[in-house]
């Protein structure tokens, strides 16, 4: 009994940023878990996971409103009901905040956090109807705290202000949501992740280092190591779960 709760056969779920480095594991992850997934991006990549049967892909911009409500619109014209969606894109800029361009500052707020507005604002619209909805917003532990300038070496990839910000406004947004789409059976919660080793592209020897040592786990995570949470919070078995931010950063918020 307990364990059909946690399954997610059969679910059809929608995530956002699906080509990027945790997108990837994340669809990965669901379709393992023998559910239907539709990958979003605003550039798709072409590779093994595009062929799985149980997954499609649609072209998205999410920093676009009218690119937003065509391809919900299309989404719902194929599919009577999506069970979760994951706003999983983001973006982030790296250059010294003295050189930030407002362009930058700009795509960065766009995508994380006007984006993530625009994609719940379409899945409302759509899903109210069902009575029924679960969303999953991708947020960060720099939402949380502020990146320790001392951990970043020249030539490494500074976490930015206006990135922590978005994220900040993600887990807040995530609240907001929360209460108000309560009245249509639409869940909504965030999780936090802490720094994430990318094995595609490596952090300097030297960050992963610094890093690790201001973690109590000691280490950074494996972008696998996410899935706990995801499964979770898609399954019927956090039924009762609302307006939570599950942190999951080895303990680095806590100090």
């Amino acid at each position: 009994m307990v364990g059909s709760k946690f399954s997610l056969n059969n679910k059809v779920i929608l995530v956002t940023g699906a080509c990027g480095q945790l997108g990837k594991i994340i669809c990965q992850g669901l379709l393992d878990m023998n559910a239907f997934v539709i990958g979003s991006d605003s550039n798709i990549i072409d590779d093994e996971l595009i062929h799985h049967d149980n997954i499609s892909y649609v072209s998205l911009d999410i920093s676009k409103g009218n690119s937003v409500k065509k391809i919900f619109r299309e989404l719902y014209e194929k599919n009577d009901s999506i069970d979760v969606l994951i706003n999983n894109a983001g973006v982030s800029t790296f250059e010294p905040f003295e050189e930030r361009s407002e362009k930058q500052f700009d795509w960065v707020f766009d995508v994380n956090l006007k984006g993530t507005f625009l994609c719940i604002k379409e899945y409302h619209y759509h899903q109210k109807k069902n009575n029924k909805g679960n969303i999953i917003n991708i947020a960060s532990v720099y939402g949380l705290i502020s990146p320790d300038p001392r951990i970043y070496k020249i030539g490494d990839r500074k976490n930015s202000e206006i990135y922590g910000a978005t994220k900040a406004g993600v887990i807040q947004m995530t609240k907001y949501f929360a209460v108000h789409l309560a009245e249509d059976k639409i869940r909504v919660n965030a999780i936090s992740p802490g720094g994430v080793y990318n094995k595609n592209n490596p952090q300097s020897e030297e960050f992963i280092l610094e890093y690790s040592i201001r973690n109590p786990m000691g280490r950074m995570a494996n972008s696998d190591e996410i899935l706990g949470g995801i499964y979770y919070l898609a399954s019927d078995i956090s039924s009762y779960t609302n307006g939570h931010n599950l942190i999951m950063d080895g303990g680095m918020s806590c100090w």
